[in-house]
């Protein structure tokens, strides 16, 4: 039998002289039972939209996901950030600055880059740049403090209620609440106070109370008296009298029926509270009651 005539009969494309001579090969009754074998077969019910979704189900829980990198943009992106963080933070480094202050009943003594020396009086704070400083000796302060400048450039202390400049000398700054004194001990002082400034020679002040200058008069001490243990005053509004020795002692002052305006001269003790008591309350008039951490000064009079 030719090899074709196979496919022919299958796909009913015999001539009928084929068809006869297939007939007649031993291999047709084979062939016609598997036919008529295969004819009686079903096929089972199949449906091909639930079989592919069941089929990308599978794949999307069994496959690996597959995260597309981009090293180099992703290494950028990094770089960036840590170059941000970096500039950041040298920047806010280099805007900190040293900081030195004191509590109540304390004092310090701070030296500098230049080896210019401060003492640093009760309650007080002074900030300065220290990596900055060879370019700019300048220092913030709140409170008081005596300065003993090297020599240099142009020495600078900045504080709310004016400025203080000089090239290498002794002074004294108080910057308080309403209060404003410089004293020059040594060489030449400039302070600008409300955009007007000053000349002290050494033994000179200039003092502002509430904004208003007062008229200061000399001195004759080479350096402020707080640094050996006593607060010194002229002609001082009694009140900041007061506030000093909450300063010194880290006591409460109360006060009753005295007037606190009324001015003061003298000197107490920072270091004897009983005797720095008796200083304050006798040249005043007044008296005082002592308590465990505060003290009420009160008129003679006072029932």
């Amino acid at each position: 039998m030719q090899e074709n005539y196979l496919a022919k009969w299958l796909n009913n494309e015999l001539s009928e002289e084929e068809l006869a001579a297939f007939k007649k090969s031993p291999e047709y009754a084979s062939y016609q039972r598997i036919v008529e074998a295969s004819n009686k077969l079903e096929a089972p019910e199949f449906d091909v939209e639930q079989a592919w979704n069941t089929l990308r189900e599978k794949t999307s829980q069994e496959a690996p996901k597959v995260i597309t990198m981009r090293p180099f943009k992703q290494f950028l992106r990094v770089a960036a950030v840590i170059a941000v963080l970096l500039a950041g933070s040298y920047f806010y480094l280099d805007s900190l600055d040293e900081t030195f202050r004191t509590d109540l009943a304390e004092r310090t003594e701070v030296v500098l880059p230049d080896n210019s020396e401060i003492i640093l009086n009760a309650d007080s704070r002074v900030s300065f740049s220290e990596k900055k400083w060879n370019e700019k000796r300048n220092v913030t302060l709140e409170g008081e403090a005596f300065f003993k400048v090297a020599k240099g450039k142009k020495f600078t202390v900045s504080t709310d209620n004016g400025e203080v400049t000089v090239l290498g000398t002794q002074f004294n700054v108080e910057n308080r609440n309403g209060f404003f004194e410089v004293t020059c001990y040594e060489g030449l002082v400039s302070v600008t106070y409300q955009e007007t400034e000053q000349k002290l020679p050494a033994g000179t002040s200039f003092v502002a109370i509430n904004g208003k200058i007062q008229n200061a008069t000399g001195i004759t001490m080479a350096q402020p008296s707080w640094v050996n243990n006593e607060s010194s005053f002229r002609s001082i509004p009694l009140k900041y009298v007061l506030a000093e020795f909450e300063r010194q002692f880290d006591m409460e002052v109360e006060t009753e029926n005295i007037n606190t305006e009324q001015l003061f001269t003298g000197t107490f003790s920072n270091t004897d509270i009983k005797l720095a008591l008796e200083s304050i309350s006798v040249p005043s008039q007044i008296r005082y009651k002592l308590g465990k951490d505060n003290v009420l000064f009160y008129a003679e009079n006072t029932p």
